[in-house]
């Protein structure tokens, strides 16, 4: 049975018996962490720029490989064109600011030296 007849066979089956069935029963809904973006350090002076969205009222930063122990990180907000503050980030999400508006346009700049380490990063917004 291919995966579109069974999801077929069960919206019928789910229709027949009175249940209301959602217009994208299959679409699940984006979590913050699952619109993250992957950046690699070194590739690019600063990361972005971005816009922050409904999904996350934090923006979040983890390393996923490389072999950096860990980064420095900040976030630069295009409004006043300065870092907030310097966060040290590992393997594990961290906020890397707080409370951040719908709409807020940032770059997370890349300038601090990992003496010839490398890291792949998330960044979740």
């Amino acid at each position: 049975m291919t995966a579109r007849f069974a999801r077929a066979s069960l919206v019928a089956l789910l229709v027949a018996l009175g249940t209301a069935v959602p217009a994208h029963a299959s679409a699940a809904a984006t979590s913050c962490y699952g619109g993250a973006v992957t950046v690699h350090y070194g590739e690019v002076l600063d990361f972005g720029p971005y816009v922050t969205t409904s999904r996350c009222t934090d923006i979040n930063m983890r390393m996923t490989g490389g072999d950096a122990a860990f980064v420095w990180a900040c976030v630069k907000f295009e409004k006043t064109g300065v870092c907030n503050y310097w966060t040290k980030v590992g393997r594990s999400w961290t906020t890397i600011a707080t409370d951040v508006l719908n709409g807020t346009r940032f770059t997370v700049p890349n300038g601090v030296d990992l003496e010839g380490s490398s890291a792949t990063l998330q960044i979740a917004f």
